[in-house]
């Protein structure tokens, strides 16, 4: 058969294989027994694994590998002296991994990190076990001696479920841009019946119970299982992320009865989660035919087979993935290793599962069911292109060294758009001014070339002000020279108002690879890794966007622009005029993953306000970008104009884009205090970046406050935040210290930045931000006393804040700290642009009025 499949089985060894489910290799003095690596029994049940026939051929594989006799103790021998990472690379050499998905949730003694995978594979990316999260969450408040309720404690509730979910959701949001995929365990702890629908009261008690066990936690109550499964299903739903679950064999832990995928019926069938893409790992063996009928009658159903390779006999792995693809479509089955602990697991599964599938696709050709290309197109779908297109991931499969790829970063890809001659891509990017612009080309040609090479771009784009497209005369950017506007292909997203076309936001480059220094998306990126780096911080945030809803009116022959309705501040009745554009601009937002936490009616007439969840800071700044988007194209749509502008109507409120924000590490909150010994309820950490942001605001808002109408805005008695100072849940100060409900008494969770407006870069924003936190972690800056009042009141013992954008630029140019974490040529650039926009409105006072038009 090999002789007459040559070809097929040649195109098999030169694919470089995507590892979409493995975990942590360990230390060569770990506890785990290097025997274990070969079978999933445990204990004396491990004395009968060398006389399985997988142990056997497995041992003699591994003895070809390093030219040992076979023995386990020679293979042994050899790997004390040849040293881990040695035969580590020769293991993932041979087995052509350009890809990793590591699953880090199971407990290995001496596991290495994520980023230690690095060194041996291209592109490492990290799984969430959704359990592991949980546990680690309630350890970190639990009694070594268990919590009891009632009688038998009188302290108050360590934990309850809301507090629990709260927590939770929040960790688990802000490690959504570190990984690639949620999976859980359920079938090890309760099985896979998992009730969608569980009562909050029945997951209360789950919780009570695993609280009362004491520390270590573990969680093994079907109840809040179940409950734990369905909130993590709610944000993969919302975050667009995969969900991997574990059915079929495994450990002793497992009773193999529940672990049938069938199970999972009643969490399949429930729409609200339709969308989720979920894969059954382990070809869910023994049910390996029930899993290929999930798979051929849900959508969303996916198959993976790691496991089952190889840890079967020959025959075991050739019928399990047979049965697999007897109902299954190709498309939907996809390649792991399951490797663990040694990495010659991996090598294992790799090998194994390329003989595999070269006997199940030759097989499937000699009775006709494929022909020969037909099969290698099945082989590079099963090894690679399923799971890319699974995880969206955005690798390079033509090398396996890991010098192939720049970054090991995760980046998401989206597919193509379809190659249709009606089929635009939008090119967006955001100007110094805070306008956002777009170039738009056919998809053919997008996917043909600029996805990779981008399109030109003059350098007088990034010096162009809010009156004319024409660079400031001392920003220093002129028609002269051209960058490449490259698309971020993470950001792509089909447009929700107009599904014959996409958009995509864009880094500006020189050449493609190569930075511009006054690219808005890049300062971020280098001001965050600064962050990182120095205090292994990482900044969210949330934005709350305000804007005005106008309606264009001819009045004595002159057209206006009007609110189109009056009513006041939370009106039920405004909110019943503009509900029909809510229920299209809330779906839209959630359809391009951004999360709307809630929306209403503001003070002014026509005013709205629409509030957006935390996250990472790039992406936060990228999500207020396609949420301005979103907004300005669903008012078109009836009819209405929406403006962000600062202030519209002298005679009306002004709107903001009130920020919040806070600092997280190992995906938790570090923003509070951790006991009661904080005066001010934050954490040494958040003092110091919130002190050094106060101390920094004159100069900040130049570039968050951008117009000269953003300082009519910022007025006393206008909760806009005039003064240099800060309070707890004081919304007349400049910065406000927030506990939002569920906080305990006293902490504070994030701080909120009043003068920040729609008319500025978000990106460019929260750079300047972070690097006044950063400059205030430097110096170890402490915090003012707050103001408990308002500040207009005792405004004689406060600083009033810049007045005009001309004193917001003066304080900038002094601001040296900011010049070397920002950039200088960046830095004149917006000030070259700031200064021609106070000297234009100055000249045209009533020039403003067209704002409303760009912003």
């Amino acid at each position: 058969m090999e002789m007459e499949f040559k070809e097929l089985k040649e195109a098999i060894e030169k694919i470089e294989l995507v590892d979409a489910h493995a975990h942590n290799i360990v230390s060569l003095d770990s506890s785990f027994p290097f025997i274990g690596t070969f079978s999933e029994a445990a204990g004396e049940a491990l004395t009968f694994a060398p006389h399985s026939l997988s142990f056997k051929r497995n041992l003699r594989e591994i003895a070809q590998l390093y030219g040992t006799e076979v023995s386990l103790e020679a293979i042994e021998e050899h790997r004390k002296t040849s040293g881990l990472d040695s035969f580590t690379s020769k293991c993932f050499k041979e087995a052509r991994i350009s890809a990793l998905l590591i699953d880090d949730g199971l407990k290995l003694d001496k596991k290495h990190d994520i980023e230690w995978h690095r060194n041996f594979v291209p592109f490492v990316g990290r799984v969430l076990r959704i359990e592991t999260l949980a546990e680690q969450i309630l350890e970190e408040e639990c009694p070594d001696d268990g919590y009891f309720y009632g009688s038998k404690s009188t302290e108050p509730p360590v934990w309850d479920l809301d507090s629990f979910t709260k927590s939770f959701v929040e960790r688990l949001n802000s490690l959504v841009p570190e990984i690639v995929a949620l999976k859980t365990i359920a079938a090890y702890r309760s099985g896979l019946d998992i009730d969608t629908y569980v009562s909050k009261a029945v997951a209360e008690n789950g919780l009570v119970e695993v609280l009362r066990a004491g520390s270590p936690v573990r969680i093994g109550n079907k109840g809040l299982i179940d409950y734990i499964v369905t909130i993590s299903l709610e944000v993969a739903v919302r975050r667009d992320l995969p969900l991997q679950i574990h059915t079929g064999f495994g450990d002793r832990d497992l009773d193999l009865r529940l672990s049938n995928p069938l199970h999972l019926r009643n969490l399949l069938e429930d729409k609200r989660f339709a969308k989720c893409r979920i894969v059954l790992l382990h070809a869910a063996y023994p049910f390996s035919k029930e899993a290929s009928f999930l798979s051929s009658v849900y959508p969303q159903v996916y198959l993976d087979f790691g496991l089952a390779v190889p840890k079967l006999s020959v025959h075991g792995m050739v019928s399990s993935v047979k049965e697999l693809l007897d109902l299954a479509s190709i498309k939907k089955v996809m390649f792991s290793t399951d490797g663990y602990a040694s990495p010659e697991t991996y090598y294992l599964g790799a090998k194994k599962a390329r003989e595999v599938i070269f006997l199940v696709l030759s097989d499937a050709c000699a009775s006709s069911d494929l022909s020969l290309m037909e099969a290698i197109d099945a082989a590079k779908d099963i090894f690679s292109r399923n799971s890319i297109k699974f995880y969206k991931l955005k690798i390079d499969t033509n090398s396996c060294s890991p010098q192939s790829i720049i970054s090991p970063k995760l980046e998401m890809k989206e597919p193509d758009v379809q190659e249709d001659s009606s089929s635009f891509v939008r090119i967006i990017w955001v100007d110094t001014s805070g306008q956002q612009r777009c170039r738009a080309v056919q998809a053919q040609r997008f996917n043909r070339s600029v996805k990779k090479n981008g399109v030109g771009l003059t350098f007088a784009s990034m010096g162009m002000t809010s009156f004319t497209d024409g660079p400031a005369e001392e920003s220093n950017l002129t028609g002269v020279g051209e960058i490449r506007l490259v698309p971020d292909l993470s950001t792509k997203q089909t447009i929700p108002w107009t599904k014959q076309e996409s958009m995509v936001l864009a880094d500006m480059q020189l050449k493609p690879g190569e930075a511009w220094e006054y690219c808005p998306r890049e300062t971020l990126r280098r001001v965050a890794k600064v962050l990182k780096d120095e205090f292994n911080l990482v900044m969210n945030a949330g934005f709350e966007n305000e804007f005005y809803l106008l309606k264009n009116v001819v009045r004595e022959g002159k057209e206006e622009y009007v609110p189109f309705e009056f009513g006041p501040y939370c009106s039920t009745s405004s909110f019943d005029v503009a509900s029909p554009i809510f229920h299209e601009i809330v779906p839209a937002l959630e359809s391009l993953n951004i999360e709307v936490e809630q929306f209403h009616a503001e003070s002014g007439k026509g005013q709205f306000e629409v509030s957006l969840g935390h996250t990472v800071a790039s992406h936060a700044a990228d999500n207020l970008v396609y949420t301005r988007e979103v907004i300005r194209a669903v008012a078109r749509k009836h009819g209405l104009l929406a403006t962000f502008v600062p202030k519209y109507d002298f005679c009306d409120i002004g709107s903001g884009s009130h920020v919040h924000l806070s600092l997280w590490k190992n995906g938790e909150n570090v923003f509070p205090a951790s006991n009661n010994s904080s005066a001010h309820g934050i954490s040494s950490v958040g003092e110091e970046f919130m002190a050094g942001v106060l101390f920094h605001l004159p100069s900040i808002l130049a570039i968050i406050a951008p117009l000269p109408n953003s300082y009519d805005r910022i007025q006393p008695n206008t909760w806009s935040g005039a003064f240099q100072c800060w309070g707890k849940e004081n919304r007349e100060a400049a910065i406000r210290a927030a506990s939002p409900p569920g906080t305990p008494d006293g902490l504070v969770t994030n701080f909120e930045i009043k003068s920040f407006d729609g008319s500025a870069n978000p990106h460019l924003g929260l750079a300047v931000i972070m690097a006044a936190g950063i400059d205030g972690l430097r110096r170890h800056l402490q915090l003012p006393t707050p103001i408990d009042i308002n500040p207009a009141d005792v405004a004689a013992t406060l600083n009033r804040l810049p007045e005009t954008l001309s004193e917001a630029v003066e304080a900038l140019d002094k601001d040296e700290v900011l010049h070397d974490l920002l950039g200088q040529k960046l830095l004149v650039a917006i000030k070259g642009v700031r200064k021609s926009e106070f000297e234009y409105y100055s000249k045209n006072p009533d020039a403003y009025k067209q704002l409303i038009h760009r912003y």
